[in-house]
């Protein structure tokens, strides 16, 4: 990471992913093409879990090549007095494998709908008896994990957290 002062520790990037509103899946096609989509995401441990239809671009390129990148940003604040943005943000690099089993499903289901519905839970199960059978999951094994932060002070100076080289 080029800016190290602004770096955060794992912990902390785990933290942006379970506060981010949607996170960003960035693959490559078969062509070589970068390809992108927005998600809805929920985090266990070092798994990250999205759902998604069993055919489609995102399911193909997965299955060809599983190396994805994911990004997450939350706490975007503009500060228009530096002409820059605050922001917390968060970026690991894994390998997308599909979930096959009902089981994984269902948890993984569970969890995103916690994060995302958690007033509407007393209609999980009926929903699930209603989609399981057509919904696609994947889970990300996270193998590297960073965090950046940018942050000014009431003073208008920019917070410092990491290293200073």
């Amino acid at each position: 990471m080029r800016r190290v002062d602004r770096q955060m520790d794992e912990a902390f990037a785990l933290d942006v992913m379970d506060r981010c509103e949607f996170a960003v899946l960035s693959m490559v096609g078969e062509e070589g093409t970068p390809y992108s989509v927005p998600l809805s995401i929920a985090r266990e441990d070092k798994h990250l879990y999205f759902h998604c239809a069993l055919q489609g671009k995102k399911s193909d390129i997965l299955r060809h090549n599983p190396a994805v990148c994911v990004v997450c940003v939350s706490g975007v604040k503009p500060a228009p007095m530096e002409f820059s943005t605050e922001y917390e943000s968060a970026i690991a690099t894994g390998r997308a494998v599909e979930v096959t089993r009902e089981e994984e499903k269902i948890h993984a289901l569970r969890l995103i709908c916690q994060r995302y519905a958690a007033e509407n839970m007393a209609a999980f199960d009926g929903a699930i008896a209603r989609s399981l059978a057509r919904t696609g999951i994947w889970r990300v094994e996270m193998e590297q994990i960073t965090g950046k932060r940018k942050k000014y002070g009431a003073d208008g100076k920019e917070l410092k957290f990491g290293r200073r080289e």
